[in-house]
């Protein structure tokens, strides 16, 4: 069973998660995505669910649809690292922020990151 934070609307975390694969690169511009029926199987949850999702990404310019062939990814690779990385750029704010919280200045941060990295390579 998919687990789903009860503070966020399930929408917008499958929203999230697709937006994840847009950028990771597991959905290609261009790709054809699954139907709303089995997308809504995939993340268990009910379709109608599911098509607000995915019409909230169309409304974003990340999908688009073709009347009879379906739903693809949308085929603007601008848009797409455009989006990955403003995912980025929230996700080193909130750890940077969290970072800082707990007593760390960005020249500690930096360090700790190029640390991290070096003993990562030495586990190789």
């Amino acid at each position: 069973m998919k687990e789903y934070d009860n503070k966020v609307p399930i929408y917008m975390q499958i929203i999230m998660e697709m937006k994840i694969r847009m950028v990771s690169g597991k959905l290609s511009a261009g790709e054809k995505i699954a139907s709303v029926r089995e997308l809504a199987q995939e993340f268990e949850v009910n379709p109608n669910t599911m098509q607000r999702a995915l019409s909230e990404m169309e409304r974003e310019n990340l999908l688009y649809t073709e009347r009879t062939s379906g739903r693809f990814v949308t085929t603007d690779e601008g848009i797409i690292m455009t989006l990955r990385n403003k995912l980025a750029e929230q996700e080193l704010q909130k750890f940077m922020g969290y970072m800082e919280q707990i007593g760390y200045s960005k020249k500690e941060i930096i360090q700790k990151i190029e640390l991290w990295q070096k003993e990562g390579e030495n586990n190789e």
